[in-house]
Formats: C-alpha cells, sequence, structure tokens
C-alpha cells in the first residue's frame, strides 16, 4: 500500500482540519477518506489532487504526495534563470525598481537573498562601513540578521525582529514552505555569540504580528523601515510559489529623506544600479 495516507493526515492536521470538514469541502466521502489515510485504500490522481487543493498544500508537498501515492509529480521546478522565466523575471526586476529609493529583496525557500534592488545595495554597504568581514555561505537574510560580522550590531530592536523571524520560520516549516536547509541555517544562526538561548524555546502558536519595525542605527543616524511580502500569484511552477518579494517602506519622514539622499549620492557617484 501507499504511504500517501499519513502525509494527507498530516496536512489536514497542520490546517487543524476534521475528516468531515476535508471530506464535505473536497466532495469524498468520509468513509473513503478515513480508507485513505489508515491505507486501506488507494487515492486516485484526481483525488489526491482534489485533497491537496483544499488542504493549501504547497506545490512542492504537491509532488510529494503524489509521488507517495505512486503518482508522477505535475509541478515543475525550474531554475530562475531558465530562459521560460524570462517574462517572471522581468516582472520581479520591474517590482524591485519601483521600490527605489526604498531596499526591495527577493528571497527563496532557504531565505537566500536572489535579487536586490540599488536601494537594498545602498542600504547594506551603508551599514557595513567597508567592512571585508561577512557572515557564512550565499547572502541569506537569516545570516544577515543574526551574524555578528551581518546587520545585527546596527537593529536597535534586533530581539523583537529575531523572535519574529524564528517565529516565521519555524510556522512556515509547519506549512510546508521552507526547507530542510533553512531548519539547518536556522540552527546554525540560534548558536552565533550573542544569540539569546531563549529564542531556542519560543512559542510558535503565538499569533505573528502583522508587521514587525526595523530600527536601525549607524552612529547618529537612525533607519526606520517596516517590510510587507509578496508572493506571486496561483504560480504552477515551484520555484515560482516559493519566492517572496520583501519590500521596506519608511516609517517616518526621517527615513524617507535618508534613502532619497542615499539614492542622490549614488547617482552623484555614477552608480545607477544594483
Amino acid at each position: 500500500m501507499s504511504d500517501v495516507g499519513p502525509l494527507l493526515k498530516h496536512w489536514r492536521n497542520a490546517r487543524r482540519l476534521s475528516q468531515l470538514a476535508l471530506s464535505t469541502e473536497a466532495a469524498v466521502s468520509l468513509r473513503h477518506l478515513c480508507f485513505v489515510e489508515t491505507g486501506r485504500a488507494n487515492p486516485s490522481r484526481a483525488m489526491v489532487l482534489r485533497l491537496a487543493e483544499v488542504l493549501d498544500v504547497p506545490l512542492r508537498e504537491r509532488n510529494a504526495l503524489l509521488l507517495s501515492a505512486g503518482f508522477a509529480p505535475v509541478y515543475q521546478e525550474s531554475e530562475l534563470d531558465a530562459p521560460e522565466l524570462a517574462a517572471v523575471r522581468g516582472a520581479l526586476e520591474t517590482i524591485l525598481r519601483q521600490q527605489e529609493p526604498f531596499p526591495a529583496l527577493v528571497v527563496d525557500r532557504s531565505w537566500d537573498i536572489r535579487h536586490t534592488n540599488a536601494a537594498a545595495v545602498r542600504f547594506f554597504d551603508l551599514l557595513r562601513g567597508g567592512r571585508t568581514t561577512a557572515p557564512p555561505g550565499p547572502a541569506n537574510v537569516l545570516r544577515r540578521m543574526f551574524h555578528p560580522d551581518g546587520v545585527r550590531p546596527h537593529v536597535a530592536n534586533w530581539q523583537e525582529v529575531a523572535e519574529a523571524l524564528v517565529r516565521r520560520v519555524r510556522r512556515e516549516a509547519i506549512g510546508g514552505v521552507t526547507d530542510e536547509r533553512a531548519q539547518r541555517i536556522l540552527e546554525e544562526v540560534l548558536s552565533y555569540p550573542g544569540v539569546p538561548a531563549s529564542l531556542r524555546s519560543l512559542d510558535t502558536s503565538a499569533p505573528l504580528l502583522p508587521i514587525v519595525p526595523i530600527r536601525y542605527a549607524l552612529g547618529e543616524r537612525r533607519f526606520d523601515y517596516f517590510s510587507t511580502v509578496t508572493t506571486l500569484g496561483t504560480p504552477q511552477d515551484v520555484t515560482l510559489q516559493e519566492l517572496r518579494i520583501e519590500c521596506f517602506f519608511p516609517v517616518d519622514d526621517e527615513t524617507r529623506a535618508a534613502a532619497h539622499e542615499l539614492a542622490g549620492s549614488d547617482v552623484h557617484n555614477g552608480r545607477t544600479g544594483p
């Protein structure tokens, strides 16, 4: 028998649905759903896809469900630089440019930074202040926020931001968004010097705040931002579904003016892009 039943039960529990609620919404017999979850019946390909749709299972995990039921995956996973994603890359670049002169990033499921706009390069170069040391590995939001050589020394409300990030990574792991690499990176950054041990035992069931301001400080200068996260709607490609666009917006006029000033200095120095 296939092992798709326990996986479907996992997703049903993760979405906090009873068997009755799922069977009703998916128009599947309660008896048959029970047999599928316990391994007494094998679901059809169409049923797996229908249950996955109702449970809002990420595309990568839908492929895993199909494989566990003995069917071929149906969702493609492309490289971001693949020719067929040229239109998507153009759309992402447009969004990043439109966010100028405020920072914007494109991150993947492992929290690696895949693209940035010129404002993000300007701002994080300013915080680096000419330092040649950097967090290990590819540019990654978690490492950048937690590592002593990242932005951590310049985040005035670092504890608040760190708690929100940890909760978000762990909550997304339950929802099937992040991967094992993201979990390994989280464990890595929680072991960095100066990171409080209390972050390891956070209550991930607590409600996430819709907006967590990030207050940066560099000497006497202050930069207060909040961020929004955008995902691509109804993607049919695993890679695209897992991309997130994080745009930073100024909280006050001082931050807004500082961003315009940094942009002006780049133009004056002949720098116009990342």
